[in-house]
């Protein structure tokens, strides 16, 4: 295998890092020593590894990098949310938010640097994507905002900047090490990937080999409203994601969750309400209400807390699960890419 030099290690598989070992005539059990120092003790020099040989800590010195960013601006929330604008090697910001539930540390992290999907609801799209981030860029998100807590990062949201299922070879490398017992060994059950509807990725996606939940961002029961707020639904209509989370349930056998933005007279009257109960009655969904998170570089404002429990009402006598969501970090524009795009 060729191998690229000064790479991050971080976007090692640990499959990867014992064959780059093998191949210098070290055994697997350093591949597992290795491991130890980067995920369990979280070290931030090659140096601090005391039990590893000097040769080999030189030569992962002179093979691969340990720091993958750096804090650029921290915010915290008066209910414990905090939002972090990192800085990429390349200079290129990225953003991760922290959320304190009374069930743990819940991280949302960034795949890409800027997003292509252009939801006119959302900072993120402001600023055309850049590149995609490597597994290991991915990784120490939770690493750096984990050394910022001084706590344990208990779940996971692939919810950040970008689109997951547009870097979907990083994405699955970074699920991979993050739920390697080795690696973060953070349960399958506590990390939730979401999409805006790549239909394709969604249908290759039910077959991962990891029981990692899938959360679908539809915000709307038809293509009039959901084309106006997400221009993918141009490419992939409603008809189409439907097909695709029907494929994901028949093959995975795992509930999917429908992220649903209430946004007020746009997505949150009652005949919507009881439209979308129609669309997905039978399916084994549960929605995610989420009154929304107003940014200054959208025209839209927050559903009114009547019309978001109507709409929840609603779904409930149409016997759809649902949950409103709380709301968090709204002082501090924890809004996905609203720090990046006003820092920028």
């Amino acid at each position: 295998m060729t191998w690229v030099m000064n790479v991050l290690i971080y976007d090692l598989t640990f499959d990867d890092l014992v064959l780059f070992l093998k191949e210098r005539g070290y055994k697997k059990y350093r591949a597992d020593q290795i491991w130890q120092w980067l995920y369990k003790q979280k070290i931030t020099t090659f140096q601090e590894m005391n039990n590893i040989p000097q040769g080999l800590i030189e030569l992962l010195e002179s093979s691969f990098e340990l720091k993958a960013l750096k804090m650029v601006l921290k915010n915290t929330s008066e209910d414990g949310t905090m939002k972090v604008l990192y800085g990429l090697k390349d200079d290129h910001l990225i953003e991760s938010v922290l959320m304190k539930q009374h069930y743990g540390n819940s991280i949302c992290v960034t795949t890409q640097v800027g997003c292509n999907i252009g939801c006119s609801f959302c900072a993120s799209g402001l600023l055309k994507k850049q590149r995609d981030l490597t597994s290991g860029e991915i990784i120490a998100q939770i690493l750096e905002t984990e050394r910022l807590l001084g706590e344990r990062i208990n779940y996971v949201v692939v919810m950040g900047i970008g689109e997951p299922m547009d870097n979907y070879e990083n994405l699955t490398k970074f699920l991979t090490t993050i739920n390697h017992p080795k690696g973060l060994a953070i349960g399958a059950r506590h990390i939730t990937v979401s999409t805006s509807g790549i239909v394709p990725k969604i249908k290759e996606y039910a077959h991962f080999p990891l029981q990692i939940n899938l959360a679908i961002s539809l915000h709307a029961p038809n293509n009039e409203i959901r084309t106006a707020l997400m221009k993918i639904n141009k490419a992939y209509p409603i008809e189409q994601v439907i097909d695709a989370i029907k494929y994901y349930l028949e093959v995975a056998h795992r509930r999917v969750t429908i992220e649903y933005i209430l946004i007020d007279a746009v997505n949150d009257m009652p005949e919507v309400a009881h439209e979308l109960a129609a669309l997905l009655k039978g399916l084994n969904v549960y929605v995610n209400l989420i009154p929304y998170n107003e940014v200054i570089e959208a025209p839209y404002q927050r559903s009114k807390i009547e019309n978001q429990l109507k709409f929840y009402d609603i779904l409930t006598k149409h016997h759809i699960q649902v949950t409103l969501r709380k709301e968090q970090g709204h002082d501090i524009n924890a809004a996905c890419g609203q720090l990046r795009s006003q820092h920028l």
